[in-house]
């Protein structure tokens, strides 16, 4: 099989590289070479995706079996590659996500839960991360009629994870010490490895697929306890949790998701945060791997040569990853002792 992954260097299209490698397939990544060192044993063209000639150049050293596009946001951008490209591949698979669908996370969804209204040839001024993500996802089933297969990730865990939401709780645990843990251990999650999405889309494409699934893990494959408990011990044990319940935190404006990675009380707006349906995927053949396994792996990643640094900034949604200080979190903890 010959596959074409646009981007390729970074976490969910570093995973897709790597397990099509991994199954001897002929791999050709198309990126800026801008973010990180492409994995060994790919073709590398290099070039920008919102160039008319770079698209045309990327076209002629077709074709593919597939096209998997992961770093698509713009919906006339992801467009104009759909339109180059629609000669040279037989599959687009297109890496979308859960933000799609406008009723998550204060209700359950799945593929048959409404989505945003967006054009597929949307500027970046017309609308959100979700609504742009809808334009992209209908730019690539209108140049792709029949051969398009949309993803919906949940949240994502895994080696190479930018977004900062494990790996702060990794740093975190191996710092020590009192450690706040929001919510309750009993509190259910629903995480999915990046490796186990591409694995899944890689499988589609062999199966020559076509239409959209929500890949957001297994139900409740894990609770804060045991998510907290894993990054502590995968980090020496020298982290001793203190639970915090929702209300005070919510009373001292600890703000939702980003600055404790991942929490969010179940009530309103984030009522439904961790229970998507991965059904119709996991029918299909999703399979997913341990929580614990994905966090020793990204300990293991993290602590290692060339593991992600401390720096932050915003994640593809546009919010602000400004996670807890240590001075925030001493603040917390004395109001909880109270």
């Amino acid at each position: 099989m010959r596959l074409l992954v646009i981007g390729g260097s970074v976490f969910l299209g570093r995973a897709f590289v790597e397990e099509g490698l991994r199954r001897g397939w002929e791999v050709t990544v198309f990126n800026r070479g801008r973010t990180q060192a492409d994995p060994d044993g790919v073709r590398v063209i290099r070039g920008d995706r919102e160039r008319p000639e770079d698209l045309a150049r990327l076209a002629a050293a077709g074709p593919w079996d597939a096209v998997v596009d992961v770093c698509g946001y713009v919906p006339r951008v992801v467009k104009a590659s759909v339109e180059a490209l629609a000669g040279s591949a037989a599959t687009y698979l297109y890496v979308s996500s859960i933000n799609a669908r406008p009723g998550w996370p204060a209700e359950p969804v799945d593929e048959s839960s409404p989505r945003h209204e967006c054009a597929p040839d949307a500027g970046p001024d017309d609308g959100d991360y979700g609504k742009l993500k809808v334009g992209c996802e209908r730019a690539v089933e209108e140049g792709f009629p029949g051969r398009a297969l949309i993803l919906e990730p949940g949240l994502i865990i895994g080696p190479h994870d930018l977004a900062r939401r494990l790996t702060w709780w990794l740093r975190r645990a191996a710092r020590g010490g009192r450690m706040i843990a929001p919510g309750a251990p009993g509190r259910e999650m629903q995480l999915v490895d990046a490796r186990d999405i591409a694995a899944f889309g890689l499988d589609r494409i062999v199966a020559e697929d076509a239409g959209t699934y929500l890949v957001s893990g297994t139900p409740a494959n894990t609770t804060w306890g045991e998510f907290l408990d894993t990054c502590v011990a995968e980090t020496g044990g020298r982290a001793e949790l203190v639970w915090v319940g929702d209300e005070l935190l919510l009373e001292h404006e600890v703000a939702v998701w980003t600055e404790l990675p991942l929490w969010a009380p179940e009530r309103g707006e984030t009522a439904a945060v961790w229970r998507p349906s991965s059904a119709k995927a996991i029918a299909a053949g999703l399979r997913c791997r341990p929580v614990t396994e994905s966090i020793r792996d990204t300990a293991a990643w993290l602590f290692g040569p060339g593991g992600l640094d401390e720096a932050f900034g915003p994640d593809r949604t546009g919010r602000e990853a400004r996670p807890l200080t240590p001075e925030r979190e001493e603040v917390l903890l004395a109001a909880a002792d109270q």
